[in-house]
């Protein structure tokens, strides 16, 4: 299944591609100087209508991560001329309810993420109901199908975190603390799963308040001053990766430090050694892509998948990547 799904995602970028790049090289660099100026210009790559596309997360204040899927969405916006709105409550039943508020609009589709499924199901199916197009990104892969979405794209969580755990294997770690800073986001729960799936060692979850740094770090550090067995310690957010160095300092342990999720802090810590490892899942492309498939949708009542999401991640990204994709940190699109 993950080769099927990673074959779907090379395929996406193949087709994304060819349309892109035109019948010969010669006309894709006319093409792509041509949508070039036309940004320089303000004005989109495409003459098809001004739609209205609605982008709902479970983001919290503050989350640096989102920032990144909102740089893709609004480059891919602007240039297939779509009016782009973004909002985001990190309560589920708030969430809703901007789903809701975006069907009440009227709007020409939909990009919402299913962190927390059930409270999700019906907004959609209200949005479904009003002949409103919704793609699911970032999370809520098992679901969105279930839930009548064109197409869900994102990381399967399970795979990333089958993959963190391989690469603990060749690290030879033992024993890792997978840190989980939002109760009840299935994907986090599927991140950790997955890690106990192929890890050789053991694994402990440690659930923190996410939304309080202090009491992460704090939390971090007495599990490590606790257990001077844990040798590893797997964040889920680039922004809890630089906390669980400060907490590892506190408790003078000597664990690596490994995190999902990839920004400019994580890159420079991924270059200098202070963190071993970092997975991708590409939020900027999710962003793009969930923008780009409904114009697609729109225009020309194209889908990709097949009913199986379309895979950004996971990248293991190390200290011999950090230096090249840190200038595209900085830049806010890796």
């Amino acid at each position: 299944m993950a080769r099927t799904r990673t074959w779907v995602s090379i395929a996406l970028a193949g087709a994304l591609g060819v349309s892109l790049a035109g019948c010969s090289s010669t006309g894709g660099k006319r093409a792509e100087d041509a949508r070039k100026a036309a940004a320089a210009q303000g004005r989109a790559a495409v003459n098809t209508p001004k739609w209205t596309f609605a982008m709902i997360t479970h983001s919290g204040d503050g989350d640096t991560f989102w920032d990144i899927v909102q740089n893709g969405a609004k480059q891919a916006a602007g240039k297939d001329n779509i009016n782009f709105l973004y909002s985001h409550n990190a309560e589920a039943q708030q969430q809703a309810q901007l789903v809701d508020a975006a069907v009440d609009k009227q709007v020409d589709g939909i990009i919402v993420t299913l962190a927390k499924p059930d409270a999700m199901k019906a907004a959609v199916a209200r949005a479904e109901k009003a002949g409103i197009p919704v793609i699911t990104v970032n999370s809520g892969s098992e679901q969105s199908k279930a839930f009548g979405a064109l197409a869900h794209i994102g990381q399967d969580e399970t795979i990333a975190g089958e993959a963190v755990g391989e690469e603990l294997n060749k690290r030879g770690r033992k024993k890792a603390l997978c840190i989980l800073h939002e109760q009840g986001n299935v994907g986090h729960e599927q991140r950790c799963a997955g890690v106990k799936n192929t890890f050789h060692g053991t694994v402990q979850n440690l659930y923190v308040q996410g939304t309080s740094m202090p009491d992460v770090q704090s939390s971090i550090g007495a599990k490590l001053q606790a257990d001077k067995s844990i040798d590893t310690v797997v964040t889920l957010g680039a922004p809890y990766a630089d906390t669980a160095v400060k907490a590892k300092a506190d408790a003078g342990s000597k664990a690596e430090i490994d995190t999902f999720d990839l920004n400019a802090k994580v890159a420079s810590e991924l270059k200098d050694g202070t963190l071993g490892f970092a997975v991708d899942q590409q939020p900027y492309l999710q962003g793009y892509e969930a923008v780009d498939l409904l114009w697609l949708y729109k225009y020309n009542a194209d889908v990709l998948g097949g009913g199986k999401p379309v895979l950004t991640g996971p990248q293991i990204i190390t200290k011999d990547q950090a230096a090249a994709l840190e200038e595209y940190t900085k830049r806010g699109t890796r």
